[in-house]
This record gives C-alpha cells, structure tokens and sequence, in this order.
C-alpha cells in the first residue's frame, strides 16, 4: 500500500465536529500569556464526513462514517458512490484496514509506521490530529512566540519540529506545521470553521498537506475533510469488525 495513501486511513479524523451550531466563538481570557489551549473532551463520537484525496497518481473521492471511544478506539467505514469499500479500525495497538473489495487486510504496528515517517506514530497522536488538540504533549523545552495574530507554540519530537498556531481570543490550534529533518519533508493541518457545542469549540473542516520527496521528485499529498453530520453521543456505540476468515493479509 502506498504509504502517503495510508494518510488517507490514519487521518481520516483531523477535524472534528458536532450537530448542535452556533453563530460564532465569543471567549475572553484575561491572561492570554499562559497559552491555556483549549481541547476537546468527549465520550462517544459518531459522524459522517466527504473526503477528497489528492496526489500525484490518485483524485478519490469518498465518504465516511465514523464512530470513536475516546481514549480507546477510532473505527471508519469508507465508501464510494454508494458502494462499501474499506473499514479501518484504530486502537491502542494497531491499526488495521480490510479491504471489502478485494477480501484483503493490512495490519500496521505504531513501531514500523514511526520508523516509517520518522516521526512518534500511536493512538493518543492520532486522536489528537483528529480532534484538533495538541499531538505532542507540553513540556519545558517548548517555545512560545507571538506572531502577528496568533500565538505560535513550538516543540520538537525527535527529527520533527512542530509549530502549532494558536488562536488567541479562541485558544484552539488552527494550524500545525511539521518539519522533519534532514529530509525537509513537510505536513501541514490546518483547522477550519470553528463552531460552539456547549462549551466546547470544534472545527467542521480541515485540510492536511504534506510535502515530500521520493527519489528526486518533489510530492505534495492533500486530503480535505468536511462532515455534513456529526454528534456527541450519550449511548454507547458499537464498532463491528469482524475479518472473515477468506480475507488474505497483505
């Protein structure tokens, strides 16, 4: 499987968003300076989204429903022009995607796919991307700057520097920068149309760039996500993932 391709199944969940809308964000924080960035709390999640995805070879087009356990699992059923053609399954151990069409599945461990991207993989950095909340956690060699409008908090994780823009009337992060060194290679998320749920501010849209070189081309990789129905769900949810038995493992 291409590798920029798999994006399309780790990170099918970098916007988040719920039913209930409301006109605008109206916070206001008196100290600012402490960089108090606000992230999304919930239990159960279930939504329905359009990807697009876009390379140098592929232009999908897809839909996908998705159910999530926060803290625990992340499960996706992708489908096109009304045909079921994958089901990805996202825990604390692995991921593994089946193929519905060609009766096949992948399994990928976090250590092979860190190793893979240069860059720390795992359940808790995958939940946070989906989320919108920071995918490294704070700590004392961290920087803040102020930049025009927004406040930019800088940390590292390995080879990868990360710069995460903030919001400062909002406190989210709506926009994060990956650089991972020496190769240059390059991912941007950002984070659009931020909307209310209770106290709680999330954004409906998102786009993920990445930028890489493979051999001596230069690559870019988009993929856009918009959920036209999403909510936070009281009841516990199901997440049904079963491989028969004839599925091949690839």
């Amino acid at each position: 499987m291409n590798k920029n391709l798999l994006l399309l199944f780790i990170f099918p969940l970098i916007l988040f968003s719920c039913s209930q809308k409301t006109s605008g964000i109206t916070w206001n924080f008196s100290d600012k300076n402490k960089l108090d960035i606000q992230e999304a709390s919930f239990e159960y999640f279930s939504g329905k989204a359009k990807i697009n995805y876009k390379d140098d070879k592929l232009d999908i087009k897809a839909r996908a429903n998705v159910r999530m356990r926060k803290d625990s699992l992340i499960w996706i059923s992708f489908s096109s022009v009304g045909i079921q053609g994958a089901r990805c399954l996202i825990n604390k151990d692995s991921i593994t995607i089946m193929n519905l069409v060609k009766k096949e599945y992948y399994v990928f461990n976090y250590d092979s796919l860190s190793e893979q991207f240069n860059f720390d993989v795992n359940y808790e950095i995958i939940q946070a991307a989906a989320l919108g909340n920071l995918i490294i956690d704070r700590g004392r060699k961290d920087e803040v700057e102020r930049e025009e409008s927004v406040y930019v908090l800088k940390q590292k994780s390995g080879n990868v520097a990360v710069s995460n823009f903030v919001n400062p009337k909002t406190m989210k992060i709506e926009r994060v920068e990956m650089l991972e060194n020496p190769s240059k290679n390059t991912a941007v998320i950002r984070y659009y149309d931020f909307q209310m749920v209770e106290e709680t501010a999330f954004p409906f849209s998102a786009i993920l760039s990445i930028f890489y070189t493979e051999g001596a081309k230069k690559l870019n990789t988009v993929i856009e996500m918009e959920y036209n129905k999403a909510e936070i769900e009281d009841k516990e949810l199901k997440f049904p993932f079963n491989i028969p038995k004839k599925y091949v493992r690839k």
